[in-house]
């Protein structure tokens, strides 16, 4: 199996380019955030013509996250039992269980500050994912993927002084995380194609992409009998390049169907 997560920052804008991946990367599951479609807008005809069945949960302009999938898409659960609304709940979590495992694709609270409302918002809507995957854990195998939002460690950003006081690498959102993995998942840690430094994100402006000046805040947490397949991860810094893509590059993670058996690495994305 082969599976995928990426924050596309709007599905139609973005539509033609993930079409192609698609086609050339031939993902058996996707996990997309910020589609910022309504669930009736998203192009369920377009992907379903490359064989791909579509759960989305959207609300317009904002946030939106969705599952693609070739393997079934059984029990759709839209959000996660305790999610707390900002000032009303946001389409932020989206799960199915594809081919034997239960996947989720998230869409983490971006903070905005440390002195604002969000933040803590971001903090409550991260404790209480925490407390929802417990039961999902128990149940099976898990695949959590998507934005967090968050970057794990200082390795994790292109220079920590720069973020000093921001969102995204302060201690209370990193104990946040490590008491995600703490329930029994693992940070699947993905190669970059190129370069050194397996970032996911790179901002528009000042040539940031260009000098590789980035973040890794796109995660995959997995189950330990998902991590025991894994053949390959990788950071597909090829989709970041060219005219009109996302600031995200996609996570591709590669799993063993049986032992012995791995599928090629993603080649670049035309």
């Amino acid at each position: 199996m082969r599976f995928a997560t990426w924050n596309v920052n709007s599905v139609k804008a973005r539509l033609p380019r993930l079409l192609d991946w698609l086609a050339a990367t031939a993902p058996d599951v996707v996990c997309l955030q910020e589609t910022k479609v309504p669930e009736d807008g998203f192009p369920e005809k377009e992907v379903a013509e490359l064989g791909y069945e579509t759960a989305a949960y959207g609300q317009g302009r904002w946030n939106g996250v969705a599952l693609l999938s070739r393997t079934g898409l059984d029990d759709v659960r839209k959000g996660f039992a305790g999610e707390p609304g900002y000032p009303d709940p946001e389409a932020r979590a989206i799960s199915a269980v594809c081919g034997g495992i239960r996947f989720m694709s998230v869409y983490v609270p971006n903070g905005r500050t440390p002195d604002d409302p969000h933040y803590a918002y971001k903090l409550q809507w991260l404790a209480a994912l925490r407390e929802a995957l417990v039961a999902d854990l128990a149940a099976g195998p898990l695949v959590v993927a998507g934005d967090y939002n968050v970057a794990p460690t200082d390795d994790d950003v292109w220079d920590p002084a720069v973020f000093v006081a921001s969102t995204h690498v302060t201690p209370p959102e990193r104990a946040a995380l490590a008491a995600i993995r703490g329930i029994g998942l693992t940070d699947v840690p993905a190669r970059p194609l190129k370069g050194d430094r397996p970032f996911t994100y790179w901002d528009y402006r000042a040539g940031m992409f260009h000098q590789n000046k980035g973040m890794r805040i796109d995660l995959v947490y997995a189950s330990a009998d998902v991590t025991a397949r894994v053949t390959d991860a990788v950071v597909d810094r090829e989709a970041r390049k060219g005219k009109g893509p996302s600031d995200h590059a996609p996570i591709v993670v590669d799993l063993d169907a049986t032992p012995g058996t791995s599928r090629p690495v993603p080649g670049p994305t035309p």
